[in-house]
């Protein structure tokens, strides 16, 4: 069963900082990657930790 996302915050920050965290756990960080993510590989991650 999928469960359906019924909110997220944006919370920002500086020095080109791009993390994703999902219940408190780090999902996706630019500062460790150094590059944006892929949009659908973002909605792959969260559809993975649903």
């Amino acid at each position: 069963m999928k469960q359906k996302v019924t909110g997220f915050e944006l919370e920002p920050s500086g020095g080109g900082c791009f993390e994703l965290t999902i219940d408190g756990k780090l999902v996706y960080s630019k500062l460790e990657t150094g590059e944006f993510p892929d949009e659908s590989d973002l909605v792959g991650k969260v559809s993975a930790m649903a």
